[in-house]
């Protein structure tokens, strides 16, 4: 696993970690925006203690594990596309907490997610995290399962955000809440 300094990832604050987005993207997972571990390894959800890809695994949405800590492999990330899993963020710079962010980000972050949105044309959208939704799409009301709305055609879901920082959820919850749009979008059987 890589180690980094706290001066190693202030040093990619505000950096942009590229989506991982195929061709054929049935489930598009949304973070809120990403973290400066993620920024160090260019890759999604990498925090250590992030419980993202061990719940993707729990739930059989993967079913191999990943270890993202050091950056994924290209193996890794083309086993993730062609499991038609897409990984992207309402917001694209990176910071230490997701509470760095203003509520304005995260409304131009909605609109430019509606817009990935419209291009990979994914069955299921699932963002992870209900308080950066609510700010995002202006829905104070909102809760985590499946939405009323769609977003751009898509079936939209929100979802427990798995950072190590939510002590509500396990990777056990977490599977379960995970399973229920990758049913959605046809990744896991009824």
């Amino acid at each position: 696993m890589a180690r980094f300094s706290r001066a190693e990832l202030e040093s990619f604050r505000d950096a942009e970690v590229p989506d991982l987005i195929g061709d054929d993207v049935r489930l598009l997972f949304v973070g809120i925006n990403p973290g400066l571990w993620t920024a160090a390894t260019q890759t999604h959800f990498a925090h250590p203690v992030n419980r993202f890809y061990p719940a993707l695994l729990r739930a059989g949405i993967l079913e191999r594990a990943i270890d993202p800590a050091a950056g994924m492999s290209d193996e890794d990330r083309a086993y993730v596309r062609g499991r038609g899993i897409g990984i992207t963020n309402l917001v694209r710079r990176a910071t230490a907490r997701a509470d760095e962010l203003t509520r304005e980000e995260l409304r131009v972050g909605a609109e430019q997610l509606r817009a990935t949105v419209e291009r990979a044309a994914p069955r299921v959208v699932a963002v992870a995290g209900i308080t950066a939704y609510r700010q995002a799409f202006g829905l104070p009301k909102a809760v985590t399962g499946l939405q009323p709305e769609r977003l751009a055609g898509a079936e939209l879901w929100v979802v427990p955000n798995p950072s190590g920082l939510n002590a509500h959820h396990t990777v056990e919850t977490l599977a379960v809440e995970y399973a229920a749009p990758a049913r959605a979008a046809g990744l896991l059987s009824a």
